[in-house]
Protein backbone atom coordinates (compact mmCIF):
# COMPACT_ATOMS: atom_id res chain seq x y z
CA UNK A 1 0.00 0.00 0.00
CA UNK A 2 2.82 2.31 0.93
CA UNK A 3 4.54 1.50 -2.34
CA UNK A 4 1.32 2.37 -4.28
CA UNK A 5 1.05 5.75 -2.55
CA UNK A 6 4.63 6.60 -3.49
CA UNK A 7 3.93 5.81 -7.12
CA UNK A 8 0.78 7.99 -7.13
CA UNK A 9 2.70 10.85 -5.47
CA UNK A 10 5.49 10.64 -7.99
CA UNK A 11 3.01 10.69 -10.88
CA UNK A 12 1.29 13.71 -9.39
CA UNK A 13 4.60 15.56 -9.03
CA UNK A 14 5.59 14.75 -12.63
CA UNK A 15 2.15 15.85 -13.88
CA UNK A 16 2.34 19.13 -12.01
CA UNK A 17 5.86 19.71 -13.28
CA UNK A 18 4.71 19.17 -16.90
CA UNK A 19 1.81 21.57 -16.43
CA UNK A 20 4.16 24.21 -15.03
CA UNK A 21 6.51 23.75 -18.00
CA UNK A 22 3.58 23.89 -20.43
CA UNK A 23 2.25 27.04 -18.75
CA UNK A 24 5.69 28.55 -18.88
CA UNK A 25 5.91 27.87 -22.67
CA UNK A 26 2.63 29.61 -23.54
CA UNK A 27 3.13 33.37 -24.34
CA UNK A 28 0.82 35.89 -22.71
CA UNK A 29 -1.47 37.31 -25.39
CA UNK A 30 -3.81 40.28 -25.16
CA UNK A 31 -5.50 41.47 -28.34
CA UNK A 32 -2.77 42.15 -30.92
CA UNK A 33 0.10 42.18 -28.45
CA UNK A 34 2.15 39.37 -26.97
CA UNK A 35 4.41 39.17 -23.92
CA UNK A 36 7.29 36.71 -23.76
CA UNK A 37 9.63 35.49 -21.08
CA UNK A 38 13.39 35.91 -21.23
CA UNK A 39 13.76 32.29 -22.29
CA UNK A 40 11.18 32.65 -25.06
CA UNK A 41 12.86 35.79 -26.34
CA UNK A 42 16.21 34.02 -26.38
CA UNK A 43 14.83 30.93 -28.14
CA UNK A 44 13.01 33.05 -30.74
CA UNK A 45 16.13 35.10 -31.50
CA UNK A 46 14.23 38.36 -31.13
CA UNK A 47 16.18 41.59 -31.61
CA UNK A 48 14.89 45.15 -31.52
CA UNK A 49 16.20 48.45 -32.79
CA UNK A 50 15.11 52.00 -33.54
CA UNK A 51 14.22 52.96 -37.12
CA UNK A 52 16.49 55.03 -39.35
CA UNK A 53 16.24 57.29 -42.38
CA UNK A 54 17.86 56.25 -45.64
CA UNK A 55 17.89 57.32 -49.27
CA UNK A 56 16.09 54.50 -50.98
CA UNK A 57 15.29 54.10 -54.68
CA UNK A 58 12.20 52.63 -56.26
CA UNK A 59 12.94 49.46 -58.22
CA UNK A 60 11.09 48.64 -61.43
CA UNK A 61 11.16 45.01 -62.52
CA UNK A 62 11.46 44.61 -66.29
CA UNK A 63 12.01 41.90 -68.89
CA UNK A 64 13.77 41.96 -72.23
CA UNK A 65 16.57 40.36 -74.20
CA UNK A 66 20.13 40.85 -75.34
CA UNK A 67 20.20 42.57 -78.72
CA UNK A 68 22.62 44.08 -81.21
CA UNK A 69 22.18 47.32 -83.20
CA UNK A 70 21.30 47.11 -86.91
CA UNK A 71 24.91 47.77 -87.90
CA UNK A 72 25.94 44.79 -85.77
CA UNK A 73 24.03 42.25 -87.85
CA UNK A 74 24.46 41.30 -91.50
CA UNK A 75 22.50 39.02 -93.82
CA UNK A 76 24.82 38.16 -96.68
CA UNK A 77 23.54 37.44 -100.19
CA UNK A 78 25.33 37.01 -103.51
CA UNK A 79 25.43 40.11 -105.74
CA UNK A 80 24.77 37.80 -108.68
CA UNK A 81 23.44 34.29 -109.14
CA UNK A 82 25.84 31.36 -109.23
CA UNK A 83 26.75 27.87 -108.07
CA UNK A 84 28.57 27.52 -104.74
CA UNK A 85 32.06 26.23 -105.42
CA UNK A 86 33.72 26.87 -102.02
CA UNK A 87 32.18 27.43 -98.56
CA UNK A 88 34.32 26.53 -95.55
CA UNK A 89 32.59 28.27 -92.65
CA UNK A 90 30.19 26.93 -90.04
CA UNK A 91 27.99 28.62 -87.41
CA UNK A 92 30.15 29.91 -84.57
CA UNK A 93 33.19 30.71 -86.74
CA UNK A 94 34.60 34.22 -86.45
CA UNK A 95 35.16 36.18 -89.67
CA UNK A 96 36.74 39.56 -90.31
CA UNK A 97 35.33 42.31 -92.45
CA UNK A 98 36.26 41.68 -96.08
CA UNK A 99 37.07 37.99 -95.55
CA UNK A 100 35.86 35.62 -98.28
CA UNK A 101 32.86 33.58 -97.12
CA UNK A 102 32.21 31.62 -100.31
CA UNK A 103 33.24 31.40 -103.94
CA UNK A 104 30.53 31.21 -106.59
CA UNK A 105 30.78 30.17 -110.21
CA UNK A 106 28.69 31.76 -112.96
CA UNK A 107 29.40 31.32 -116.70
CA UNK A 108 27.48 34.52 -117.39
CA UNK A 109 30.26 36.39 -115.60
CA UNK A 110 32.53 35.54 -118.54
CA UNK A 111 30.10 37.19 -120.95
CA UNK A 112 29.89 40.29 -118.75
CA UNK A 113 33.68 40.67 -118.74
CA UNK A 114 33.80 40.10 -122.47
CA UNK A 115 31.13 42.76 -123.08
CA UNK A 116 33.01 45.20 -120.88
CA UNK A 117 36.27 44.73 -122.76
CA UNK A 118 34.48 45.10 -126.11
CA UNK A 119 32.74 48.27 -124.92
CA UNK A 120 36.08 49.61 -123.72
CA UNK A 121 37.63 48.88 -127.10
CA UNK A 122 34.65 50.38 -128.97
CA UNK A 123 34.82 53.47 -126.80
CA UNK A 124 38.41 54.05 -127.79
CA UNK A 125 37.52 53.77 -131.46
CA UNK A 126 34.42 55.99 -131.05
CA UNK A 127 36.47 58.69 -129.36
CA UNK A 128 39.02 58.66 -132.15
CA UNK A 129 36.30 58.75 -134.81
CA UNK A 130 34.58 61.68 -133.09
CA UNK A 131 37.89 63.51 -132.94
CA UNK A 132 38.40 63.02 -136.68
CA UNK A 133 34.85 64.08 -137.55
CA UNK A 134 35.18 67.16 -135.42
CA UNK A 135 38.36 68.20 -137.26
CA UNK A 136 36.74 67.54 -140.63
CA UNK A 137 33.68 69.51 -139.64
CA UNK A 138 35.85 72.42 -138.57
CA UNK A 139 37.34 72.45 -142.07
CA UNK A 140 33.89 72.09 -143.70
CA UNK A 141 34.83 68.62 -144.94
CA UNK A 142 32.14 66.84 -142.89
CA UNK A 143 28.54 67.66 -142.07
CA UNK A 144 27.24 68.52 -138.61
CA UNK A 145 25.04 65.43 -138.72
CA UNK A 146 27.94 63.04 -139.12
CA UNK A 147 29.88 64.80 -136.40
CA UNK A 148 26.89 64.62 -134.02
CA UNK A 149 26.44 60.93 -134.78
CA UNK A 150 30.09 60.23 -133.93
CA UNK A 151 29.70 62.13 -130.68
CA UNK A 152 26.57 60.15 -129.70
CA UNK A 153 28.32 56.86 -130.46
CA UNK A 154 31.21 57.87 -128.22
CA UNK A 155 28.81 58.76 -125.39
CA UNK A 156 26.83 55.52 -125.78
CA UNK A 157 29.93 53.36 -125.58
CA UNK A 158 31.12 55.26 -122.54
CA UNK A 159 27.77 54.71 -120.79
CA UNK A 160 27.78 51.00 -121.63
CA UNK A 161 31.33 50.56 -120.38
CA UNK A 162 30.72 52.36 -117.05
CA UNK A 163 27.49 50.44 -116.43
CA UNK A 164 29.25 47.10 -116.92
CA UNK A 165 32.15 48.32 -114.79
CA UNK A 166 29.74 48.81 -111.87
CA UNK A 167 28.35 45.28 -112.34
CA UNK A 168 31.85 43.84 -112.32
CA UNK A 169 32.79 45.81 -109.21
CA UNK A 170 29.72 44.39 -107.41
CA UNK A 171 30.95 40.82 -107.94
CA UNK A 172 34.50 41.66 -106.91
CA UNK A 173 36.09 42.07 -110.37
CA UNK A 174 38.33 45.12 -110.75
CA UNK A 175 37.55 46.63 -114.16
CA UNK A 176 40.81 48.60 -114.13
CA UNK A 177 42.92 45.43 -114.08
CA UNK A 178 40.71 43.39 -116.43
CA UNK A 179 42.11 42.26 -119.76
CA UNK A 180 41.71 39.32 -122.13
CA UNK A 181 44.08 37.20 -120.04
CA UNK A 182 42.38 37.78 -116.66
CA UNK A 183 38.81 36.83 -117.58
CA UNK A 184 37.41 34.41 -114.97
CA UNK A 185 34.13 32.66 -114.21
CA UNK A 186 34.19 32.74 -110.39
CA UNK A 187 33.66 35.52 -107.88
CA UNK A 188 33.93 35.81 -104.09
CA UNK A 189 31.22 36.63 -101.56
CA UNK A 190 32.83 38.63 -98.74
CA UNK A 191 31.80 39.52 -95.21
CA UNK A 192 30.56 43.12 -94.82
CA UNK A 193 31.32 43.17 -91.05
CA UNK A 194 33.46 41.41 -88.47
CA UNK A 195 31.65 38.98 -86.21
CA UNK A 196 30.48 35.44 -85.61
CA UNK A 197 28.56 33.46 -88.21
CA UNK A 198 25.15 32.56 -86.77
CA UNK A 199 23.52 30.94 -89.81
CA UNK A 200 24.80 29.12 -92.91
CA UNK A 201 22.26 28.35 -95.65
CA UNK A 202 24.48 27.07 -98.49
CA UNK A 203 26.05 23.80 -99.61
CA UNK A 204 28.65 22.99 -102.23
CA UNK A 205 27.04 22.82 -105.69
CA UNK A 206 23.92 24.72 -104.63
CA UNK A 207 22.64 27.46 -106.91
CA UNK A 208 21.95 30.74 -105.14
CA UNK A 209 20.27 33.86 -106.47
CA UNK A 210 20.70 37.45 -105.24
CA UNK A 211 17.52 37.12 -103.12
CA UNK A 212 18.78 34.06 -101.21
CA UNK A 213 20.25 34.58 -97.74
CA UNK A 214 23.56 32.73 -97.63
CA UNK A 215 24.98 33.73 -94.23
CA UNK A 216 24.00 35.65 -91.11
CA UNK A 217 26.77 37.38 -89.13
CA UNK A 218 26.50 38.95 -85.68
CA UNK A 219 29.00 41.35 -84.18
CA UNK A 220 28.87 40.66 -80.43
CA UNK A 221 31.25 43.52 -79.67
CA UNK A 222 28.34 45.97 -79.35
CA UNK A 223 25.72 44.09 -77.35
CA UNK A 224 22.98 46.01 -75.63
CA UNK A 225 19.92 45.25 -73.55
CA UNK A 226 16.46 45.88 -74.99
CA UNK A 227 13.87 46.12 -72.19
CA UNK A 228 10.10 46.39 -72.37
CA UNK A 229 8.73 49.22 -70.22
CA UNK A 230 5.00 49.64 -69.77
CA UNK A 231 3.21 52.97 -69.87
CA UNK A 232 2.72 53.22 -66.08
CA UNK A 233 6.50 53.14 -65.46
CA UNK A 234 7.64 55.15 -68.47
CA UNK A 235 7.74 58.51 -66.65
CA UNK A 236 10.20 57.01 -64.14
CA UNK A 237 12.80 56.18 -66.81
CA UNK A 238 15.58 58.59 -67.71
CA UNK A 239 18.70 58.39 -69.85
CA UNK A 240 21.71 57.32 -67.81
CA UNK A 241 19.76 55.35 -65.19
CA UNK A 242 21.33 52.22 -63.72
CA UNK A 243 20.02 48.82 -64.70
CA UNK A 244 21.01 45.47 -63.22
CA UNK A 245 20.12 42.55 -65.48
CA UNK A 246 20.23 38.83 -64.76
CA UNK A 247 19.22 35.56 -66.37
CA UNK A 248 16.73 33.00 -65.06
CA UNK A 249 19.53 30.42 -64.94
CA UNK A 250 21.81 32.53 -62.73
CA UNK A 251 19.82 35.28 -60.96
CA UNK A 252 22.67 36.07 -58.54
CA UNK A 253 25.01 37.20 -61.32
CA UNK A 254 24.11 40.80 -62.16
CA UNK A 255 25.09 42.65 -65.36
CA UNK A 256 25.23 46.42 -64.92
CA UNK A 257 23.95 48.63 -67.73
CA UNK A 258 22.88 52.24 -68.40
CA UNK A 259 19.83 53.55 -70.28
CA UNK A 260 20.86 55.29 -73.51
CA UNK A 261 17.76 55.27 -75.75
CA UNK A 262 14.08 55.46 -74.78
CA UNK A 263 11.63 54.46 -77.51
CA UNK A 264 9.15 57.04 -78.78
CA UNK A 265 6.24 54.83 -79.82
CA UNK A 266 3.98 52.30 -78.09
CA UNK A 267 3.52 48.71 -79.18
CA UNK A 268 0.18 46.91 -79.13
CA UNK A 269 0.54 46.03 -75.41
CA UNK A 270 1.23 49.69 -74.48
CA UNK A 271 4.92 49.15 -73.88
CA UNK A 272 8.01 50.98 -75.12
CA UNK A 273 11.44 49.53 -75.83
CA UNK A 274 14.26 50.99 -73.74
CA UNK A 275 17.81 50.26 -74.89
CA UNK A 276 20.64 50.00 -72.37
CA UNK A 277 24.42 49.76 -72.85
CA UNK A 278 26.27 47.18 -70.76
CA UNK A 279 29.01 48.72 -68.61
CA UNK A 280 31.27 45.74 -69.35
CA UNK A 281 31.59 45.37 -73.13
CA UNK A 282 33.33 41.97 -72.96
CA UNK A 283 30.36 39.91 -71.77
CA UNK A 284 29.91 36.33 -72.99
CA UNK A 285 26.22 36.80 -73.75
CA UNK A 286 24.44 35.71 -76.90
CA UNK A 287 21.98 37.91 -78.83
CA UNK A 288 18.44 36.83 -78.06
CA UNK A 289 19.17 35.76 -74.47
CA UNK A 290 16.13 36.45 -72.26
CA UNK A 291 16.94 38.77 -69.35
CA UNK A 292 15.23 40.09 -66.24
CA UNK A 293 16.23 43.51 -64.98
CA UNK A 294 15.89 45.80 -61.99
CA UNK A 295 15.92 49.50 -62.75
CA UNK A 296 16.47 52.11 -60.07
CA UNK A 297 14.03 55.01 -60.24
CA UNK A 298 14.42 58.34 -58.42
CA UNK A 299 15.56 57.84 -54.83
CA UNK A 300 14.00 59.59 -51.84
CA UNK A 301 14.71 59.72 -48.12
CA UNK A 302 12.36 57.73 -45.92
CA UNK A 303 12.00 55.74 -42.71
CA UNK A 304 13.13 52.17 -43.38
CA UNK A 305 13.22 48.78 -41.69
CA UNK A 306 14.96 45.53 -42.71
CA UNK A 307 12.90 43.48 -45.17
CA UNK A 308 12.71 40.45 -42.87
CA UNK A 309 11.13 42.59 -40.11
CA UNK A 310 7.96 42.94 -42.19
CA UNK A 311 5.41 40.14 -41.97
CA UNK A 312 2.28 39.53 -44.03
CA UNK A 313 -0.97 38.44 -42.41
CA UNK A 314 -4.26 38.17 -44.30
CA UNK A 315 -2.81 40.14 -47.25
CA UNK A 316 -1.68 43.04 -45.05
CA UNK A 317 1.79 44.02 -43.85
CA UNK A 318 2.80 44.45 -40.21
CA UNK A 319 5.79 45.09 -37.98
CA UNK A 320 6.10 44.49 -34.24
CA UNK A 321 6.66 47.45 -31.93
CA UNK A 322 8.15 46.90 -28.47
CA UNK A 323 5.65 48.86 -26.37
CA UNK A 324 7.35 47.87 -23.12
CA UNK A 325 10.11 45.44 -22.18
CA UNK A 326 9.26 41.91 -23.40
CA UNK A 327 5.87 43.03 -24.80
CA UNK A 328 5.35 43.45 -28.54
CA UNK A 329 2.41 44.84 -30.49
CA UNK A 330 1.48 44.28 -34.14
CA UNK A 331 1.68 47.57 -36.03
CA UNK A 332 0.09 47.80 -39.53
CA UNK A 333 2.33 49.44 -42.11
CA UNK A 334 2.19 50.72 -45.66
CA UNK A 335 5.34 49.79 -47.51
CA UNK A 336 7.09 51.78 -50.20
CA UNK A 337 10.35 51.34 -52.07
CA UNK A 338 12.74 48.47 -51.33
CA UNK A 339 16.49 48.46 -51.88
CA UNK A 340 19.55 46.68 -50.49
CA UNK A 341 17.58 44.74 -47.88
CA UNK A 342 15.56 47.70 -46.56
CA UNK A 343 11.93 48.68 -47.16
CA UNK A 344 10.41 52.12 -46.75
CA UNK A 345 7.53 52.51 -44.24
CA UNK A 346 5.14 55.16 -45.54
CA UNK A 347 2.80 55.51 -42.56
CA UNK A 348 5.44 55.70 -39.81
CA UNK A 349 5.93 59.26 -38.55
CA UNK A 350 9.24 60.83 -37.65
CA UNK A 351 8.52 60.77 -33.89
CA UNK A 352 8.14 56.97 -34.05
CA UNK A 353 11.76 56.55 -35.09
CA UNK A 354 12.78 56.73 -31.42
CA UNK A 355 10.64 53.72 -30.58
CA UNK A 356 11.97 50.19 -30.77
CA UNK A 357 10.75 47.74 -33.39
CA UNK A 358 11.51 44.06 -33.84
CA UNK A 359 14.11 43.59 -36.57
CA UNK A 360 14.66 39.85 -36.02
CA UNK A 361 12.17 37.19 -34.95
CA UNK A 362 9.02 38.92 -36.25
CA UNK A 363 7.70 35.73 -37.81
CA UNK A 364 8.11 33.83 -34.51
CA UNK A 365 6.10 36.55 -32.73
CA UNK A 366 3.35 36.25 -35.33
CA UNK A 367 3.18 32.49 -34.82
CA UNK A 368 3.12 32.89 -31.04
CA UNK A 369 0.33 35.49 -31.25
CA UNK A 370 -1.89 33.69 -33.73
CA UNK A 371 -1.38 30.16 -32.40
CA UNK A 372 -2.43 31.18 -28.91
CA UNK A 373 -5.45 33.04 -30.28
CA UNK A 374 -6.60 29.87 -32.02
Amino acid sequence: MRKLLLIILNLTIISCSKEEIKTEEIPAVSGNQVTLTDLQIKNSGIETSTLSNLDIAHKILLTGQVDVPPQGMARVSAPSGGYVKVSNFMPGNFVSKGQTLAILENPELVQLQQDYLLAKSNLQYAKQDYSRQKDLNANKASSDKVTQKAFNESQNQNIMMKGMAQKLTAVGVNPGSLNANTIRRTFAVKSPISGYISTVNVNIGQYVSPVDKMFEIVNTGDLHLALKVFEKDLNKIKTGQKVFAFTNQNPTKKYEARVFIIGKDFSADRSVLVHCHFVDDSLALLPGTFMNAEMEADSEEGIVIPDYAIITWEEKQYVFEEIQPKTYKMFPVEIGNSENGFTQLLNVKEENTKKKFVIKGAYQLLMALKNVEE
